[in-house]
């Protein structure tokens, strides 16, 4: 997974190189900001002091698209994705595996940093990723920031599905590992604001509810048994 940013930066600009494509939208994760440890992560922040393997190569994405808009002309647009939830999402994010695990009663992490705080996240429903990334194409040269604005511990998560699937979790409170990874993730949408009238209008319960929609008629009773 860590060496997909820097491919996608290398093939993209391949590409640009070999055609006549003048203009390309890019996405990768908001964490390449949240090292920095400022709140909410803004385009601004410090990005070249990475934590951890896969956030250097969310930076290193960014910089070889970066170098190919130099050499080539390339006019690029990053996304900074934060904590991306929906129908057809990863099965490694929270609110996909949560759920299955919460409906075959396993146990599920919570994970809880040094002070007892549950991690948080910006979870961003995917309508609102694609709309930022429409909103985009008539953008050049930047990276902004794509959230919901609104963290949330993973406990209440955790929660929310409980009263939607009507099944108790069986929690197993963790402490965070040194893995690298931030606490949290909060994102500065002021600039996607201002650009091209970005806004994420999905709150997370509601974003939940499509979610579990979407995933009862593809892996419900009948449907595809194991993910």
């Amino acid at each position: 997974m860590t060496t997909h940013s820097v491919c996608i930066g290398i093939r993209m600009g391949k590409t640009v190189n070999s055609s006549a494509i003048i203009r390309s939208k890019t996405g990768y994760s908001v964490l390449v900001t949240g090292a920095a440890g400022f709140v909410p992560f803004s385009e601004k922040d410090r990005t070249d002091q990475p934590t951890s393997l896969y956030i250097a190569t969310k930076k290193a994405g960014e910089e070889i698209v970066h170098m190919y808009n130099h050499i080539y002309g390339l006019s690029l647009t990053g996304m900074r994705f934060c904590t991306v939830y929906g129908p057809w999402g990863r099965p490694d994010m929270a609110d996909f595996f949560f759920t299955k695990d919460i409906l075959k009663r396993k146990p599920i992490p919570i994970f809880e940093s040094g002070n007892h705080w549950t991690i948080a996240r910006d979870f961003t429903y995917i309508d609102g990723v694609v709309k930022g990334c429409l909103g985009a194409l008539d953008t050049t040269e930047k990276s902004t920031g794509s959230g919901n604005t609104l963290p949330v511990p993973v406990s209440d998560l955790v929660s929310i599905l409980e009263k939607l699937l009507k099944v108790k979790a069986r929690r197993r409170v963790m402490k965070f590992p040194r893995n690298g990874d931030v606490p949290f993730t909060h994102a500065n949408i002021s600039l996607a604001q201002r650009e091209f009238g970005y806004k994420s209008i999905t709150d997370l319960q509601t974003g939940l509810k499509k979610f579990l929609r979407w995933y009862e008629k593809y892996y419900g009773p009948g449907k595809k048994s194991d993910h």
